[in-house]
């Protein structure tokens, strides 16, 4: 994908998360972008492809930041000499779901509540929310496994609904933003106690 199409992109998500879905149009985005119409349609000839555009981007954006964390695991697995440690840990998912750095950069917490909203009536936002999660809920099912969850994947869902509706709660702007790093830390406590001492 060269540069200028990145940079529409994240301009709509931008528009996205600070408006709202219904005001993505490419006559907005055009206006935000700077750009006629015809200009942008270029790049992208209609709303149907922008938006698999979007779709496209958000979702690769978090394969790759997930690829990322099991190479990362796999490295430390072998600077530290470990046996079987191909996946995350459960605190290394925790956290890494927590920090979102991912979101960071896509204005996750504004996004995010928008894309739950768009995926009631664009099938396209519905195969990615359902794609993403679908992912994370493996590796998450997976670290329950290895610390002998009893039922991880009901365990599996119960932490990833209590992770990801943080975002509504402790996003940027919201009413309990400032509670987060406390909030943080007792997940991470409770997971501690609810699962043994975690290590990785």
């Amino acid at each position: 994908m060269n540069e200028r199409r990145t940079e529409i992109l994240i301009a709509a998500i931008d528009l996205i998360a600070d408006e709202g879905y219904a005001s993505l149009s490419m006559r907005a985005l055009a206006r935000v972008v700077g750009m006629k119409l015809g200009s942008l349609q270029y790049h992208f000839r209609s709303s149907d492809e922008l938006l698999k555009a979007i779709v496209g981007f958000v979702s690769a954006s978090y394969d790759e930041s997930f690829a990322e964390l099991r190479q990362n695991t796999k490295q430390n697995s072998k600077q530290e000499r470990r046996q079987n440690k191909d996946h995350p840990g459960l605190k290394e998912i925790v956290t890494f779901v927590m920090d979102d750095k991912v979101g960071a950069n896509i204005v996750g917490d504004k996004l995010w509540p928008q894309l739950w909203a768009m995926q009631q009536v664009e099938p396209l936002v519905s195969d990615l929310v359902e794609n993403i999660y679908s992912t994370y809920l493996k590796v998450l099912e997976q670290a329950l496994r290895n610390v002998g969850a009893s039922a991880p994947r009901a365990e599996a869902l119960i932490l990833m609904s209590m992770l990801e509706g943080s975002t509504i709660f402790l996003g940027e702007g919201r009413r309990w933003q400032k509670d987060g790093k406390a909030v943080r830390r007792s997940v991470l406590e409770y997971i501690g106690h609810r699962y043994g001492e975690i290590t990785s």
